[in-house]
């Protein structure tokens, strides 16, 4: 019998943005997403839907520059939020 050699574990970081997407940057994953950022929330904002459509919003005219964010958030009241990591 062969001696098993035990691995080492392996943790994604799910602060750092790599992590980040892995974990929760996907639609199967999409309600963990949510209770996640509702935890972090504390209650102070309270996430009923994301969507993880395009990621980049440009300005009304020339002068304005483009935002990128990773999630567009709707709240239980109806407001609007962009989460950014």
């Amino acid at each position: 019998m062969l001696p098993v050699t035990p691995q080492p574990a392996r943790f994604i970081d799910p602060l750092s943005d790599f992590g980040f997407k892995r974990l929760f940057g996907s639609e199967p994953n999409k309600e963990i997403l949510i209770d996640f950022l509702n935890q972090l929330f504390k209650g102070q904002k309270v996430i009923r839907d994301l969507t993880y459509n395009s990621t980049e919003k440009y300005g009304d005219d020339e002068q304005s520059k483009k935002v990128v964010f990773d999630l567009f958030c709707t709240c239980d009241n109806g407001e609007q939020i962009i989460v950014e990591m």
